[in-house]
């Protein structure tokens, strides 16, 4: 699944090569995506109670918020994702729940607590929140209704 979700990743940023029949299907799929990830975001939260946890549902879900992210980057996509039911909830909710863990214990949702010393932590989260903020940042553009949510 997360070779999958990278394919795809690489396939909705290169926005040159996209036909718009494939952008179609993006727009199809792009609920599905979505749905997944507001099913699976509580996942990564896994990641705080130990740092040598490999979950596969957490890097799903940390692709998911990469694919989201760029999709919403896309104008043909980000009215349909604005649109939809639930997802910029989700996104401000995971954020507060990662904001929170990261203070409970070693944060690593951010590149910036990730570093100790000279050695940098390579750990699949890192940048977790600024994906999050990211993603809300798209939803909200150029949306009055979603930005009066946030």
């Amino acid at each position: 699944r997360v070779t999958l979700l990278e394919l795809m990743m690489v396939k909705v940023s290169d926005k040159n090569s996209v036909s718009s029949e494939e952008m179609n299907v993006f727009v199809r799929h792009a609920d599905f995506l979505a749905d997944c990830f507001q099913e699976k975001c509580g996942a990564v939260l896994k990641f705080t109670a130990a740092a040598d946890v490999e979950d596969e549902e957490a890097l799903v879900t940390i692709r998911l918020l990469d694919v989201l992210c760029e999709m919403t980057s896309n104008n043909g996509q980000l009215e349909h994702l604005q649109a939809f039911p639930g997802l910029l909830e989700t996104a401000v909710d995971t954020l507060r729940l990662t904001h929170l863990a990261g203070k409970q214990a070693v944060n690593i949702f951010t590149a910036t607590h990730a570093v100790t010393g000279q050695e940098e932590i390579s750990h699949p989260a890192v940048g977790f929140k600024s994906h999050l903020i990211r993603l809300i940042g798209n939803l909200c553009y150029k949306n009055k209704e979603n930005q009066d949510k946030v």
